[in-house]
């Protein structure tokens, strides 16, 4: 006897299960990225070149919608501090809003009629854009000079892991994701 569950999408459950996957994904892969840096000595610098939290948040969003992927970019930097110290306590409310921006526009942008390419570039330059205002709000109030190297510095950090998402997100919206791309 073949018994078989289907998920459907855009269900409470599908889209539930699509921002836990993602919260699990975006803690459990910063653990795998810091054991390959302990291991090849370059501890923490591979987590921060290859971005290892955006792209399940971004892939929450994209499959679970906005709501969906805000909870998962918003909860995960917590969760990953509270139960492995990373990222850096100073670093979780950026990260925050960062990933909540990312999940958020890229489940906004999940049905529209574009090209994946272009919906992953806007979300990931939305989220960029989020960072770079608090980086700047929490500098002013802070009374913290911002310096331009500081943030070309931010901007420049995570380039190679944006590249592969770039080579990596559009090919799995094309195949599994809604198929309303233009």
């Amino acid at each position: 006897m073949n018994k078989s569950i289907t998920l459907q999408r855009n269900t409470p459950l599908y889209k539930t299960i699509a921002a836990l996957l993602g919260i699990g994904a975006a803690i459990a892969l910063p653990q795998v990225f810091h054991a390959l840096g302990v291991l090849s000595g370059t501890g923490a610098q591979i987590g921060t070149a290859l971005l290892p939290m955006h792209l399940p948040v971004l892939l929450a969003g994209f499959f679970g919608g906005p709501v969906a992927g805000c909870i998962a970019g918003i909860l995960s930097p917590v969760l990953s501090y509270g139960i492995s110290g990373m990222p850096a306590a100073a670093l979780v409310p950026f990260m925050m809003a960062e990933l909540g921006t990312y999940g958020l526009t890229a489940g906004l942008l999940s049905k529209a009629r574009m090209n994946s390419f272009v919906k992953l570039l806007i979300a990931q330059l939305a989220g960029r854009a989020v960072r770079m205002l608090a980086v700047l709000a929490a500098s002013l109030f802070g009374g913290t000079a911002l310096t331009i190297g500081a943030l070309t510095g931010f901007v420049t950090a995570g380039l190679f892991g944006i590249v592969l998402q770039w080579a990596i997100l559009p090919l799995l919206l094309d195949r599994f994701g809604e198929k309303t791309n233009a």
